[in-house]
């Protein structure tokens, strides 16, 4: 009886419970019960994998931020003393206007179009702060589609994992142009402009000025030239994705593919960031530049730039843009970010060296040549997706799957490892 009494008691309860939890149910529906895991963002989500991986070895070539020889992100040292101005001097940290902080605004036409360009002696650009380069590419991606009635936008096949998604997300229909050879060895540049040639016109097109995100690969002269006159022929909106300013010959004149679109009038959009060529990735500095036409459509532009960012943000952060505000406009800071630059791109060309040196003597039957005529911190390596994981699962080398490598994340204690477990994974070991 014991038994059946404390068995009647538990189905009781169940019962009991049951009914709490329709009841419930019947006041506050379960909206999430069927809600479905997105999936992991390509790189961020690699980097979960590598924080939980126990290997003391594991080398990680993922995300892209710049490492220097000890493996660190660092704070520069221009960032630092810049601070320590702002903490003198600053009075509070009250809301930024909506299109954020004027000196910092005032800063980025000259530093994109330095100071002789025709651009600025006719008051053709004008730019905005956003929080990093991200969110200048989800404003520039809704100006297009909602205000200017753009439909689609062509991006280069491979691009940055985040472009689709962002303009998609944006309601652009996105079309794709091939980028690099078969062999990963280079650029297609005729598949490349017989794609572009299909554009309709009023399309836009997203350009990497410099450092081609993931595939390092870059455009000659003649090749910018020749984009240029395709772009203009189709009658297409350029946008420029510019975030590694610095990284490919210098801060002055990696901008010049943008100054040769400018010319003549023309109008375009750049979407700049200071993660990279400042270390302010945490930070979140960007902005968005606009090049009319003439002076006087300037600030309807802007006009409508900053309703798009009222209903995102608000207003961007306030200490990321001071701190590039004081570098851009302290001389002695100045030089020294310019200095500071120099020495990434420089280490970052050194280990690439290194790199193509190492891997041709673990992989001897195959040319990695194509390495040196990458720019920036990317690298596509030309490994395979299967090699990628095996590289991951068997050794700890942790990479995009796309064979993408963060070359700023290779140093003189990983880099014997790094080449020898390629060497094993390629010759097939």
């Amino acid at each position: 009886m014991a038994v059946m009494s404390e068995n009647n008691q538990t189905i009781m309860s169940a019962n009991k419970a049951t009914a709490a939890t329709d009841k419930l149910n019947s006041i506050a529906p379960n909206w999430l019960a069927d809600m479905a895991t997105a999936p992991a963002d390509p790189v961020f989500g690699l980097m979960e994998i590598f924080r939980r991986d126990p290997r003391t070895d594991k080398i990680n070539l993922t995300v892209g931020a710049y490492q220097d020889d000890s493996g660190q992100t660092p704070v520069l040292e221009c960032v630092k003393r810049a601070e320590q101005q702002l903490w003198q001097r600053q009075k509070t940290k009250n809301y930024l206007p909506i299109d954020g902080l004027a000196g910092f605004n005032e800063a980025i036409p000259p530093l994109i179009f330095g100071a002789d360009h025709e651009v600025l002696a006719s008051g053709r650009a004008a730019a905005v702060q956003t929080p990093g380069g991200t969110a200048a590419l989800r404003v520039v991606g809704d100006l297009l589609r909602r205000v200017l009635g753009v439909r689609k936008i062509w991006i280069s096949n491979p691009t940055w994992a985040n472009h689709p998604q962002i303009f998609t997300a944006a309601d652009l229909q996105i079309q794709h142009y091939s980028y690099v050879a078969a062999d990963c060895s280079g650029l297609d540049f005729a598949k490349l402009s017989g794609q572009l040639e299909q554009a309709e016109p009023g399309d836009a097109v997203l350009m990497h000025a410099v450092c081609h995100n993931p595939t390092g690969f870059d455009f000659s002269r003649e090749q910018w030239q020749s984009l240029r006159e395709l772009v203009r022929a189709r009658r297409l909106i350029p946008v420029f994705d510019f975030a590694y300013q610095g990284f490919s010959e210098s801060i002055e004149t990696d901008p010049w593919p943008i100054h040769w679109f400018a010319q003549d009038l023309s109008e375009l959009f750049i979407c700049t960031s200071f993660s990279k060529n400042m270390g302010l990735y945490g930070e979140r500095v960007g902005a968005l530049t606009v090049v009319a036409r003439s002076s006087d459509r300037l600030p309807a532009a802007i006009s409508q730039i900053k309703s798009l960012i009222r209903t995102y943000y608000s207003t961007p952060p306030l200490q990321g843009g001071a701190i590039a505000d004081c570098v851009l406009h302290d001389q002695e800071l100045r030089q020294l970010w310019s200095q500071e630059v120099d020495q990434m791109r420089q280490r970052i060309q050194r280990v690439r060296e290194q790199f193509v040196q190492r891997l041709g003597q673990s992989i001897p039957q195959r040319s990695f040549g194509y390495i040196l005529d990458q720019r920036g911190m990317f690298s596509f390596s030309g490994l395979s997706r299967e090699q990628a994981i095996r590289l991951r699962e068997e050794f700890g080398v942790y990479m995009v799957e796309s064979g993408r490598i963060n070359i700023a994340g290779i140093n003189d204690r990983n880099l014997e490892r790094l080449c020898e477990t390629i060497g094993q994974v390629v010759n097939n070991k």
